[in-house]
């Protein structure tokens, strides 16, 4: 199975006045097509800087970075946005929903920025919030919806330009266990479906879902655990 996501060697060094903080310190890893993955540590492990630069939010110290089959390590602040609008969809922890904007309109803002607003694309945003079980609330704002009905836009919104990989940062983070669940079944069967998952979390619960779960300490891969084998893989 192809890679979708291969870091090699990859540092980030934050500078802080005098003071370099290095958040990451080496790491090299691969994501596989079809692949979902829980990255887990605790605070200072490394595991927001490492989604940051696989969102491309962020760019290395050093290291390389491909996504597919392309080298985003280098690129510029608009080549970086370009690939974040149309290969990499977002699930933020706090849904970062436009207020003013419909059920609709929210799951159309990626598209929006790439210039696609035709009515065959509104179309296949109501399609992509009816997949999501939101089908009757296309008219709805944010303030009408429950939290997981947000969180149920925000991953509608993820899939609107068909990315490569879907990066979720705490995606059940402000939800009770119930709703939880539901949206966790929710990103379990969009797996089922062949996309790629990649989910930050804090949370055991939820990193059981994921087929594999990369531990992070002190900027460094600290192991790697097969959730469907009853013993941890070394880390190559």
């Amino acid at each position: 199975m192809e890679d979708i996501i291969r870091i090699e060697n990859v540092r980030k060094v934050y500078k802080l006045g005098a003071i370099e903080v290095e958040a990451l310190k080496g790491v090299s890893i691969r994501f596989k097509k079809g692949s979902y993955w829980a990255i887990m540590g605790s605070s200072g492990s490394g595991k927001s800087t490492l989604l940051n630069l696989l969102g491309c939010l962020d760019r290395p110290t050093s290291g390389r970075y491909f996504l597919g089959e392309d080298d985003v390590s280098d690129l510029d602040d608009d080549q970086l946005s370009d690939i974040r609008g149309q290969r990499i969809g977002f699930i933020f922890q706090s849904y970062n929903l436009i207020d003013q904007l419909t059920v609709l309109e929210n799951i159309h803002v990626p598209l929006f920025y790439q210039g696609k607003d035709s009515p065959e694309v509104f179309e296949q945003c109501a399609a992509l919030a009816e997949r999501v079980g939101l089908g009757d609330r296309l008219h709805h704002r944010p303030s009408e919806l429950s939290g997981g009905q947000q969180q149920r836009v925000a991953i509608a919104r993820s899939l609107a330009n068909d990315p490569l990989v879907i990066l979720a940062d705490e995606p059940t983070g402000n939800l009770d266990s119930k709703t939880e669940d539901e949206v966790l079944d929710l990103v379990d069967e969009l797996h089922r479906q062949g996309k790629t998952i990649i989910m930050v979390t804090h949370d055991d619960h939820v990193a059981e879902r994921a087929e594999r779960v990369l531990h992070l300490k002190d900027g460094l891969i600290h192991r790697m655990v097969e959730n469907r084998k009853e013993e941890e893989e070394p880390v190559s």
